[in-house]
């Protein structure tokens, strides 16, 4: 069968086409026996370790089973089955088996360390001495110099981490799937777009079904929290996403066994667990080893001193908003559910236009369309379509040229459905390389979850993205970049692989920029009736509006990774003290809006309890500075011409862009910028400056 088997097939791009679960099994199987083959070879003692006789062997075995679990994964998440997640996840303990014994493997550890105390280390170019000293890092986090007894109870604690990581994920994922709230009349649905309720009619009829459906994928049920004039109805909506996957949320599913509220205390536990065997005080500390900032108490005064600025700003934003909904929508006191409302009409009222306004002018194509556009013009590249086997017919497939040379390729998958992990996030399936004579080209998955075409008396009506949606696009596009223009050819180090985690949403947050400048602007909007571009007066009101509530959003990330923080700094289950309650203490000190009791949102945080950001949520804000900081110097060449723009994006693709990995994160700043980073810039772009 392996013969056959397309998981197998490294020859090109994957097969999605063919692979079905029956493939994971025996594939992966082959991959972990090679591995461990050549593994066992590298162990043996050696006259003279180098990087061609150990480094080159160990990286060509693994890179093979990354790269095809790494599709199973991405598979996983995108069309989720009973079949696929079952092999999935009993496939995954052997995997996460394999890459913890890696860590913890005393003979190639030794051998890295000899490599980088040998005569020839100092010959090797600065981006294998990067790799080298990352992997004798990377070694002592893995545990290999605990000793035997400790070093098991290490690779549990791995192993239960991943499965219990995966089963938070598909809880989420069940009890998103699982909500459906049916609206039987359509006068109930007043106040939402024409758009949203054409999409939930369809929902409807799909499952024969009258009326109109909505669920709680985020292009399903936001709408409703941000136009629907029924408050019922948001509350109902609003109840049902705030506990998803909550002992609160059994009134909706009725599934207990979907409660990730004990699996956020195992994961804190076991967290815990490894820092102390690692000789830690806590998991925060851990987190922050191979990230650009210093310590726990660093972050947390980060954070801190960015609320102390904030909070002014977000106390205006909250009065604002509470006499407004108040004097002109008869809201006596403001519930959780009536905020997106009573926003969305404040922004109304204050600057005479409407999300759903602006939203008409964003169909998919254009959009999509002036994306690319900008790309080429920045970074003298080429976005062509391209042909490969995808995994969902909605799925695309480009590729990116610079003077005829192909040097990435992407998968863009757009819409929300069904067995889909919610959010947007980018992947790579596969890094770039140098192989004797060839280059292996970068390619990335770019996945979101927006609102699939509409079908109107049976013509296809283009998918219409808000502008916040345009944001998302463009910040996970800048992921992409991140991953694909990179010139590095060692692939420990190129494009995102081996970026300080707090540094990696540098480039996708520096994209978000664009999505405001009218020349970029003008190049991706049409009408979805008339065809027209996006009226210089709109966006002239949209920009003016650019910080609206930007205090309270400001606030509201700060709560999050303050909270994130906490729970992985000096969080102790053992005193008693629940989740909860430190939520509930972070929100005393930092946040004006105090959600309901009820709410369970830490039950469906996937970035901290099912993604990389543990102790590490700060990194938006963190990277947020770079950003915004970084595009302060486009902003100081465009009043120079456009000479100085196209200079400085060429320096942004190669000291940025295109270095990925190879030096730290800072170094490649500096060199962008001329000097470390300043607040300045952030504050001044969110409306916050002194």
């Amino acid at each position: 069968m392996t013969d056959q088997n397309p998981l197998l097939d490294f020859s090109g791009l994957p097969r999605f086409d063919a692979i079905k679960p029956e493939h994971v099994t025996p594939a992966i199987d082959e991959l972990l026996a090679k591995s461990r083959a050549v593994v066992e070879q590298l162990e043996a003692p050696s006259e003279q370790v180098t990087w061609d006789n150990f480094v080159t062997p160990l990286e060509n075995a693994t890179e093979l089973l990354g790269r095809a679990w790494g599709i199973v994964s991405h598979l996983n998440n995108v069309v989720d089955t009973p079949e696929l997640r079952a092999t999935y996840n009993d496939n995954q303990p052997k995997v996460t088996e394999f890459w913890t014994a890696l860590a913890q493997n005393e003979a190639l550890f030794g051998k890295y360390k000899a490599l980088r105390a040998s005569a020839g280390f100092d010959s090797l170019s600065p981006a294998r001495k990067r790799i080298i000293d990352n992997a004798v890092r990377d070694f002592r986090m893995g545990g290999a110099e605990l000793p035997a007894d400790k070093k098991e109870r290490f690779a549990d604690i791995q192993e239960e981490h991943a499965s219990v990581s995966t089963r938070f994920s598909e809880n989420v994922l069940d009890a998103t799937n699982d909500f459906k709230l049916l609206v039987a009349d359509e006068a109930d649905l007043a106040g939402l777009p024409a758009d949203v309720k054409a999409a939930a009619r369809a929902a409807a009829e799909k499952e024969n079904k009258q009326g109109y459906e909505f669920s709680l994928h985020f292009p399903s049920y936001f709408p409703i929290l941000q136009f629907a004039d029924k408050r019922e109805l948001r509350e109902t909506i609003y109840r049902a996403n705030a506990t998803k996957a909550s002992e609160q949320g059994e009134v909706f599913s009725k599934k207990e066994d979907w409660d990730n509220t004990q699996n956020i205390v195992t994961l804190l536990k076991l967290r815990d667990e490894e820092a102390k065997l690692l000789g830690y005080k806590n998991f925060a500390e851990v987190s922050l080893v191979p990230k650009m900032a210093q310590s726990p108490d660093q972050v947390i005064a980060f954070l801190e001193d960015l609320a102390k600025r904030a909070r002014p700003f977000a106390e205006q934003d909250l009065a604002e908003l509470k006499k407004f909904a108040l004097e002109e929508l008869g809201i006596e006191e403001l519930k959780a559910w009536d905020i997106p409302y009573a926003s969305e009409k404040l922004q109304e009222r204050r600057y005479a236009f409407s999300a759903q306004e602006v939203k008409q002018y964003f169909p998919e194509h254009k959009v999509v369309d002036g994306l690319f556009r900008l790309i080429q013009n920045l970074f003298t590249v080429e976005i062509k379509p391209d042909d490969a086997p995808v995994w969902h017919k909605d799925v695309r497939f480009f590729r990116i040229e610079r003077n005829g040379k192909l040097i990435g390729q992407f998968y863009l998958d757009l819409y929300a459905r069904a067995g889909k992990s919610g959010g947007a996030w980018m992947d790579d399936a596969r890094g770039r390389r140098a192989e004797e004579e060839k280059v292996q080209t970068p390619v990335a998955y770019l996945t979101c979850n927006f609102t699939e075409p509409a079908v109107a008396d049976g013509v296809v009506q283009p998918s219409l993205f808000t502008h916040d949606e345009v944001i998302t696009l463009f910040h996970e596009f800048g992921h992409g970049l991140h991953h694909m223009l990179t010139q590095v050819d060692e692939l420990g180090v190129s494009g995102i692989s081996g970026v300080e985690w707090d540094a990696v949403e540098l480039p996708s947050q520096f994209m978000e920029n664009f999505c405001w400048e009218w020349e970029v602007l003008e190049h991706m909007t049409s009408h979805v009736t008339t065809g027209e571009p996006l009226p210089r007066a709109l966006y002239d009101k949209m920009l003016a509006a650019k910080n609206f509530q930007s205090g309270l959003q400001t606030l509201r990330q700060v709560e999050f990774s303050l909270l994130d923080m906490h729970l992985h700094y000096d969080y102790d289950a053992s005193t008693g003290k629940t989740v909860q309650q430190v939520i509930d203490e972070v929100r005393a000190k930092f946040a004006l809006i105090v959600p309901p009791a009820f709410n369970r949102f830490q039950n469906s945080f996937g970035h901290i309890f099912a993604g990389g950001y543990a102790a590490g949520y700060y990194s938006y804000k963190w990277a947020e500075v770079l950003s915004a900081d970084a595009y302060a110097a486009f902003e100081e060449a465009k009043a120079l011409g456009p000479d100085a723009t196209t200079a400085t994006g060429k320096r942004y693709l190669q000291e940025i862009l295109s270095v990925g990995g190879s030096r730290p994160a800072l170094e490649s700043f500096t060199a962008f910028r001329g000097r470390e980073p300043s607040i300045d810039a952030l504050l001044r772009h969110s409306g916050m400056a002194a």
